[in-house]
């Protein structure tokens, strides 16, 4: 025999500074969910709609609630387990509590808790998050008898950037790719990221990897160089492309610095040498690509002055165009590879902030893959 069940759902928002824009849209709000439920008894997971938001540095709840149909007892020993889904039946273990026990894994060591102790809530916090925090998450709730799941999409607020290295135009396979991205403190961008950014006005003309394996590109403005002036404006798909064979671009994808980008004052301009000695004396790195872009993008770098970078690019960040900054659209302006020795321009540096935004040292960026498999005892 079949029955409806009524479900009420509340968007669970972390009282911590937390940047959720899922939170701020669903404030007061009630979510009534009509759930089709036989009558053997069985338990029910209920999760986020749509995705929770935060930055990188930030803290947010990944949102999970279960109740028993029928209704009854609490049973003694309730499992939660966390996992990220990395890909087609591959996951990443990241938290598991039965009963009082409880234990996180990897890269996430240190910075998941539950929410609450509360029956029925399997929410759990992630503190200090990182880049590769992004993605989809899946809650598990075990009973004696029964289990249930449900998913979480994790998003970050941030800059999506399109990069090649020194080497030029389309030499990177994915691997590759994924590398380089990481070496300018940033990851290879999703396609809803991509496609965010296109929505923002990104157009760029060169065909880039992103983090699923496909390789795409932005155009916001058709024309016959950028697959035909006729095809309608939209984010151009190659489809999924050789990881090892294929040679591409990459779109990189940053958030929140950790610190601070600046433009370094001298008299004279310097050589790649001089500029990394100079940013050192200074009490800082010569900056990243990456970390240019976010100082762009979020803090509002506005610098009409062109710097090294620690790849040996020259770029700078013009939030408000004007006459003799390069073009009449906000960006961040490339000026290519030049000598490193003979060429001179400013620098850019990056000063790391003591601490992460949540009181702890800034770090660990990396994380553990597993298959899935559950911890013996948990």
């Amino acid at each position: 025999m079949l029955g409806w069940l009524t479900v009420t759902c509340v968007f669970l928002a972390l009282a911590l500074p937390v940047t959720s824009r899922l939170a701020e849209a669903d404030k007061g709000r009630r979510k009534v969910v009509h759930v089709l439920e036989d009558e053997s008894g069985a338990v029910v997971v209920q999760t986020a709609p749509g995705k929770v938001v935060t930055h990188r540095g930030g803290s947010i709840t990944l949102p999970c609630r279960y109740h028993h149909e029928p209704e009854g007892p609490e049973p003694a020993r309730i499992r939660i387990k966390w996992t990220k889904v990395t890909g087609a039946l591959q996951f990443e273990d990241v938290f598991v509590a039965l009963g009082r026990q409880q234990r996180t894994f990897g890269g996430y060591r240190g910075r998941v808790s539950r929410q609450g102790s509360g029956l029925g809530d399997a929410s759990v916090v992630i503190h200090n998050v990182t880049l590769q925090d992004y993605g989809r998450y899946e809650c598990e709730v075990t009973d004696d008898m029964e289990d249930d799941t449900g998913f979480v999409n994790l998003d970050l607020e941030g800059v999506v950037f399109p990069y090649h290295p020194r080497l030029g135009r389309y030499k990177m396979n994915f691997h590759e790719a994924q590398e380089v991205c990481g070496q300018q403190d940033a990851i290879l961008a999703s396609y809803g990221q991509l496609h965010a950014a296109w929505l923002e006005g990104l157009d760029w003309c060169n065909a880039g990897w992103l983090e699923d394996g496909s390789v795409q590109y932005p155009i916001s403005q058709p024309r016959d160089q950028c697959g035909r002036k006729e095809t309608p404006a939209g984010v151009r798909n190659y489809g999924y492309r050789h990881k090892e064979d294929e040679r591409y671009d990459a779109f990189c994808f940053t958030s929140n610095l950790n610190g601070k980008v600046y433009f370094l004052k001298r008299h004279k301009k310097l050589s790649y040498a001089e500029a990394v000695k100079a940013c050192q004396r200074d009490g800082s790195t010569i900056a990243k690509a990456g970390q240019l872009y976010a100082a762009w993008k979020i803090q509002l770098l506005d610098r009409c002055e062109a710097g090294w970078l620690e790849d040996g690019s020259i770029r700078y960040p013009i939030v408000n165009p004007r006459r003799r900054c390069g073009g009449s659209a906000p960006g961040v302006r490339t000026l290519g590879f030049p000598d490193k020795k003979y060429r001179l321009y400013g620098a850019y540096c990056f000063r790391q902030d003591a601490e992460g935004p949540d009181g702890t040292a800034e770090g660990q960026e990396k994380s553990n893959s597993t298959t899935g498999k559950s911890p013996a005892g948990l």
